[in-house]
């Protein structure tokens, strides 16, 4: 009689193996493979064997392009998000921290599509349907065509879709189950099974589906990797809960571009798109030294910053490097060429920066506006609250010359400054504000 073979699975990434391992070797997570039963194997084996609905393969000039239609979800920056709104038949995984606003988000967004005549199926594993009632007073979205299923059971779940949903709202994907399987809930192999049956089940009936998504403390989210490959759209939920603002960010979507940010602001009427978001990151009160004011591109949306930055003595051998929205390894790059090219004594000063607001800087675009706010703060010398600084810094010294820079200067004059440091000319004039050109980071200090 042939001895059966033994299957291993990474209950972390779903790495699998024919032995036993205390570590992981693809995520490295320490006592996550476990052992799969027969009948797991069996699936797994019908699931890569399916090849019923095998299709010969075409030219790539003989197959017609599908234009794909796409309906608002009444949420500006959603839509944003999305790349122009919800396009049916699509699977869209959302992630982020407990309390940062996932269920009352897609409540809200259920409530808007709900009023332009949207059959909406909400299926909640963790709450009860008082819960969710009262979130929904309290967000006033009770609408008629938004149905509650307070379930776990996969099975279950798709008796229910028979009454014809337009959209699917689950929450959380992590607690639904499948009979097939006899994994707890939140498992590898459950994740897996529940977001491929989804999926099929989405793209047969052309229903949008959003799946709420718990993320670990490393700020990834829980399950599989291959969930997020699965999905159409990965977006995640950023900010701290305990500030008003949201960031939503796109990580993949196969029907828009990843660039672009929603901007949410919590209410007592839930998450809304913010309005005027150009002041809510910066102030034009009375300069203080270690302030200044940059213009970072998030998408193809301007947002005016302000870089603040804190030099003090240090009392050890080894000072202190903290940085706050703002990348460590370039803060220190940044500093180190400030000891080369200007001859700061800052390997003898504590130095901290924060970008105010909470937003993250992800370009280089603002190095120069670090720069500045750290020889402020160094001087104790407060810079023009009517001055914006735009530049990237090169290790020899250099500023060079920026995307987008035109775009980045109309919203400074909308936002009533004056003056400019930029690494060269615009290609269209602004009467509003005045440029002054700054190749060398030594001449930034010949200007301060």
């Amino acid at each position: 009689m042939a001895k059966s073979r033994s299957l291993y699975e990474c209950q972390a990434c779903g790495y699998q193996t024919s032995k036993w391992m205390g570590k992981c070797p693809n995520c490295g997570a320490w006592e996550q493979i476990v052992e799969l039963n027969k009948t797991q194997i069996e699936i797994l084996k019908q699931t890569s064997s399916n090849t019923t609905n095998y299709e010969s393969a075409l030219p790539l000039t003989k197959i017609k392009e599908e234009t794909i239609q796409r309906y608002s979800s009444n949420s500006k920056e959603l839509d944003l998000v999305l790349g122009g709104g919800i396009v049916p038949g699509s699977l869209i995984l959302i992630g982020g921290s407990p309390g940062v606003g996932k269920s009352t988000l897609l409540l809200k967004i259920a409530g808007n599509l709900a009023k332009k005549d949207k059959k909406v199926l909400y299926v909640s594993g963790e709450e009860s349907k008082s819960q969710i009632k009262l979130r929904a007073n309290r967000l006033e979205v009770n609408h008629k065509n938004i149905y509650l299923l307070t379930e776990i059971k996969l099975e279950s779940i798709f008796v229910e879709l028979n009454n014809n949903y337009d959209v699917l709202i689950v929450d959380s994907i992590q607690t639904i189950y499948t009979d097939k399987l006899t994994a707890a809930p939140g498992s590898v192999s459950q994740v897996r099974e529940i977001t491929f049956e989804l999926m099929r089940w989405g793209k047969e009936n052309n229903t949008a589906i959003f799946i709420i998504g718990h993320i670990t403390k490393e700020g990834s989210i829980a399950g599989p990797r291959i969930l997020e490959h699965m999905v159409d759209t990965v977006l995640y939920f950023e900010g701290d809960a305990s500030k008003e603002l949201r960031l939503l960010r796109s990580i993949k979507n196969r029907f828009g571009s990843t660039s672009e940010v929603g901007i949410f602001e919590m209410s007592q009427k839930g998450l809304v798109s913010a309005d005027d978001i150009s002041k809510k990151f910066f102030s034009k009160e009375e300069s203080q030294p270690g302030s200044a004011i940059t213009v970072a591109m998030e998408g193809t949306r301007p947002i005016i910053l302000e870089v603040q930055a804190l030099v003090s003595e240090s009392n050890f051998p080894n000072p202190k490097r903290s940085a706050t929205g703002f990348e460590l390894n370039r803060l220190n790059m940044l500093l180190a060429l400030l000891e080369k090219k200007l001859e700061l004594p800052l390997n003898n000063y504590d130095v901290f920066i924060n970008i105010a607001g909470g937003i993250k800087i992800s370009e280089t675009a603002c190095d120069i506006a670090i720069i500045a706010a750290i020889i402020s703060s160094f001087r104790n010398r407060p810079l023009s609250k009517d001055t914006i600084f735009l530049g990237e810094i090169t290790l020899i010294g250099n500023v060079r010359e920026i995307f987008n820079l035109d775009l980045r200067l109309k919203e400074a004059a909308m936002q009533k400054f004056t003056k400019a440091i930029v690494p060269s000319k615009p290609l269209q004039q602004i009467n509003s504000i005045k440029c002054y050109e700054v190749k060398e980071v030594s001449k930034l200090i010949d200007w301060m």
